[in-house]
């Protein structure tokens, strides 16, 4: 899993896993999920991840249980 925040267009792309994309849907204003050929999620993308995200620049990542 990978997380990269784009400053300049302001958005943040989580990756999931390392596969092509088929097919990207605006799951909601602003939110968009990448999905493979095999159609499950590959990723998501937050536009205007300043506005939406605390801190988009800065990531924490915790490991439940």
């Amino acid at each position: 899993m990978k997380a990269e925040y784009d400053r300049e267009t302001d958005t943040l792309t989580i990756t999931l896993r390392d596969a092509r994309v088929k097919e990207s849907d605006e799951i909601r204003p602003g939110v968009i999920a990448d999905f493979g050929y095999d159609g499950s999620v590959v990723g998501f993308e937050i536009l205007r991840a300043s506005k939406i995200v605390e801190d988009a620049g800065e990531m924490q990542f915790a490991v439940a249980g």
